[in-house]
């Protein structure tokens, strides 16, 4: 059964951090490269970014050098570090296959605020 399923979401103030997690079906996780989307209101859905089953990482330039993406292969899991957050980070994430997205999780809510 495919599934993606998110957490680690939270309110935070701006200039904090959260650490995303997700688990996804072994089926899912072995065969390609995974990655994390946002989708702010009244916003399209963004890939914000993605990690090669080999570790290379990519990432939009909204948080290129303040987000982390990891995954961890033996428990199919992949995680999103997220630092100095700010208020335009506020979105529900989701993981998924980068470029190519399959069902969606729930997803997870962030909201930075002061």
């Amino acid at each position: 059964q495919v599934q993606l399923v998110e957490s680690g979401g939270g309110m935070v103030q701006p200039g904090g951090s959260l650490r995303l997690s997700c688990v996804a079906s072994e089926i899912i996780f072995s065969r390609n490269g995974m990655g994390w989307y946002r989708q702010a209101p009244g916003k399209q859905r963004e890939l914000v970014a993605s990690i090669t089953n080999d570790g290379r990482t990519r990432y939009a330039d909204s948080v290129q050098g303040r987000f982390t993406i990891s995954r961890d292969s033996a428990n199919n899991a992949l995680y999103l570090q997220m630092d100095s957050l700010q208020p335009e980070d506020t979105a529900v994430y989701y993981c998924n296959l980068p470029y190519t997205p399959i069902t969606w999780g729930p997803g997870t809510q962030v909201t930075v605020s002061s």
